[in-house]
Order: C-alpha cells, then sequence, then structure tokens
C-alpha cells in the first residue's frame, strides 16, 4: 500500500507519496499541497495496478521526437521507396509539430486539430500520411506501456479522392507506341502486361520466357530521389504475367545481343531506364516547349494528357474486354486480393451485369418457366 508523508518547504508544508510499481520497484511523487491531493493519487495508483492500467510517470516523460527516431531507424521492413516518403512525411508534417511534445501530453483534440489545419492547405495523400506515422508512433508508446490509449485514434481524416482512370484502345495503344519510336515496345509491355514502370525497369532478358510467352517479374527497380533501388516486387510479391503471341518477335527482338542478366530494357547508357519527366499541370503538360519522350510521343499520337500509369489501366481495361476473369486480372496485375481488383477497376465489370441478366433469362427460357408465364399472360 501507498504511504504519505509530509514534508517541509520555504512555500509550505507538501505531501510525499510513497508507493510500489507492478515490478516491486519502490518510488515516490511529492509536491502535494494538501493531503487530500496525495491520498486521491495513492487510490488512483492502487486502481490503476489492480486493473493492469499502471503507467510509470517516468516511462511517460519521452517526447515524441525522442521515439520517433527510434521509430523511424526501425522502418527497415519498408521499401527504400516507401521509406523516403515516410521520412519525408515525419521529418516535413510530424516533427515539427509533435517533436517536443510528451507523449503523456498529445491529446485527441489537438490531433485533430493538426489534421484539420494540415487538410486545408495539403493533399488528402499527405494528410493521411503524416497522421499514419503519428499514429504509428503512439501506438508504440502504448504498448510499450508509456501511454495507456492512442490519442490519435478516430481522427477524422479526409478521403482520397481516387483519380478517374484513362482507358486507351488497341488502336490508340498502337499509335502511342509507334510514337514512341525507340520506346515502341517497352510502351506496348506496359499496356498489354499491366507492369508497373519499376517492374518492367528491372526486367533481365531471362525474365522474358518466350517458349511459354511469360514475363516473370522477380525485382523493382524504382527510383527514389537521383538513385535507382533494386529490391523485390510490391508486396514481396513474384510473379508471372502473360505476353501476347503477336510481341514475342518484339520482345525477341529487344533481347537480341544481350546475355542471360543484361537489362531487357536499359537507359541510353546501359542502366536501369528512368521513369521519364511529366512535369507541368495536366492542362499545360503537352504544350510545353521541354518534352519527355512520353509527353512528345503523347503529342504525336494525338492523345490527351495522361501518366504511364495510366498504360497498367488500359492492360487492366483490355485483358477485361478480352474476356479475363476478375481473378485472371489480379493475378497479371499483382494485386493481393481479387477484392482489391474489383475495388479498383469495378466500372471494368459492369457489362457482366448485363451478362448476368441475359443468362438468367436465357435459363427461364430453357427451363419452361417462360412459357408458363407466357400462357398466364
Amino acid at each position: 500500500m501507498a504511504t504519505i508523508e509530509a514534508y517541509e518547504t520555504r512555500s509550505g508544508r507538501r505531501y510525499r507519496v510513497r508507493y510500489r510499481t507492478p515490478d516491486r520497484r519502490q518510488t515516490d511523487k511529492r509536491g502535494f499541497t494538501t493531503k487530500r491531493d496525495a491520498e486521491r493519487f495513492a487510490r488512483t495508483v492502487e486502481v490503476s495496478k489492480d486493473r493492469g492500467e499502471y503507467i510509470d510517470p517516468a516511462d511517460s516523460r519521452v517526447t515524441v521526437g525522442e521515439l520517433g527516431t527510434v521509430w523511424l531507424k526501425n522502418r527497415t521492413n519498408l521499401k527504400p521507396s516507401t521509406f523516403r516518403t515516410t521520412e519525408s512525411a515525419w521529418r516535413i508534417h510530424v516533427e515539427p509539430r509533435w517533436g517536443q511534445t510528451l507523449v503523456s501530453a498529445v491529446r485527441f483534440s489537438d490531433v485533430e486539430t493538426w489534421v484539420s489545419e494540415l487538410s486545408a492547405g495539403k493533399s488528402a495523400t499527405t494528410v493521411l500520411r503524416a497522421h499514419g506515422v503519428l499514429l504509428s508512433i503512439l501506438a508504440g508508446a502504448v504498448r510499450d506501456r508509456r501511454i495507456l490509449s492512442n490519442p490519435a485514434e478516430g481522427v477524422p481524416l479526409p478521403r482520397k479522392r481516387r483519380k478517374e482512370h484513362i482507358y486507351l484502345s488497341h488502336e490508340q495503344l498502337h499509335s502511342l507506341a509507334d510514337a514512341a519510336g525507340v520506346h515502341r515496345t517497352l510502351i506496348l509491355v506496359l499496356g498489354y502486361t499491366g507492369l508497373r514502370w519499376g517492374e518492367m525497369a528491372g526486367l533481365r532478358v531471362k525474365d522474358a520466357d518466350l517458349t511459354r510467352r511469360r514475363l516473370h517479374v522477380e525485382r523493382n527497380a524504382v527510383e527514389v530521389g537521383s538513385r535507382v533501388e533494386v529490391g523485390t516486387p510490391k508486396s514481396h510479391k513474384r510473379r508471372s504475367v502473360p505476353l501476347p503471341a503477336f510481341m514475342v518477335p518484339l520482345v525477341a527482338q529487344q533481347a537480341a545481343g544481350k546475355g542471360p542478366d543484361e537489362i531487357l530494357f536499359p537507359s541510353s547508357t546501359g542502366g536501369f531506364i528512368k521513369r521519364p519527366s511529366l512535369k507541368g499541370p495536366a492542362a499545360t503538360a503537352l504544350t510545353s516547349n521541354k518534352h519527355s519522350w512520353f509527353t512528345s510521343a503523347l503529342k504525336r499520337a494525338e492523345l490527351d494528357y495522361m501518366t504511364l500509369h495510366d498504360l497498367r489501366h488500359t492492360a487492366a481495361s483490355l485483358a477485361v474486354s478480352a474476356g479475363a476473369n476478375v481473378k485472371a486480372v489480379q493475378r497479371m496485375l499483382g494485386h493481393a486480393s481479387a477484392a482489391m481488383t474489383l475495388d479498383v477497376y469495378a466500372d471494368l465489370f459492369d457489362d457482366d451485369l448485363d451478362a448476368v441478366g441475359a443468362a438468367l433469362d436465357q435459363a427461364v427460357s430453357a427451363s419452361g418457366v417462360g412459357k408458363m408465364w407466357a400462357n398466364a399472360a
């Protein structure tokens, strides 16, 4: 049980509470101006120990900045590109606001205000990423018994507005590929296989199995600042994607003269090819005097502004229109689940509803129920 002792100071009598922590370590808290306050604190300590909710005051006197530095250092499981955006969110948005704040002093209302202020000037993606960093740091503090609950949980967050997908037709895709010149095969690979840019850039000659018409996706060459980091594909899952027969000779030509371990689509200097710049607002990107090879190809093909990632959407669209089911599209794109594919490309499967209706109508007619309805009428 806790004991209470009085002691004298220049400002008058004060009270000290001596008690033991759950691990039987003796400690105390002093400075209470009345015995009643000391008794109230002592009761609170005993109740929190009984409930398993005791938090050592010394453990809660750590700042978000101290925990955040360690938290960021331990994010070794993140891919380089993800780590870069996470570190940026911490350095630019989280640390300046919360770095000097004790974890025990973070309040739900303060986090709510911070999110609201960020939302006023930043995109939903930026806000969600910054909040996610703070949420994760405080979750670690809860697990370490520094705070009882996470004050960043349940804060209202902005919703990301999904960008409308752009789907090219076969004719438009081939027109763009022709306009891309030396990058013709590269555009067709992106538009028919749905590979992400880094997955395409990381392909080696030996990853192209032309006999089985497959491209094996085993690594990802993604740009992190001015460097290209090579690692596993997104979600660390390797996969194989189908290669249309008409593209086999094109890929074979691309691989000609290269060794098995050489890059299939190298840059002009022989290294990993970097994503072409798409600087400038969508409305002016195609009218700027400074074009990347991709925006120049869009202009020559007389296509509206789009991004390279829209070629991945195009691959999904062309696969669905060719009769591929959602599971096949999921495997081709490397999504975690078919549910994710449906969520991203629900609009592509609208025609399936018409097919269901037609199939049900045909089934009713074949069963004779249709004739019964006709006779009854």
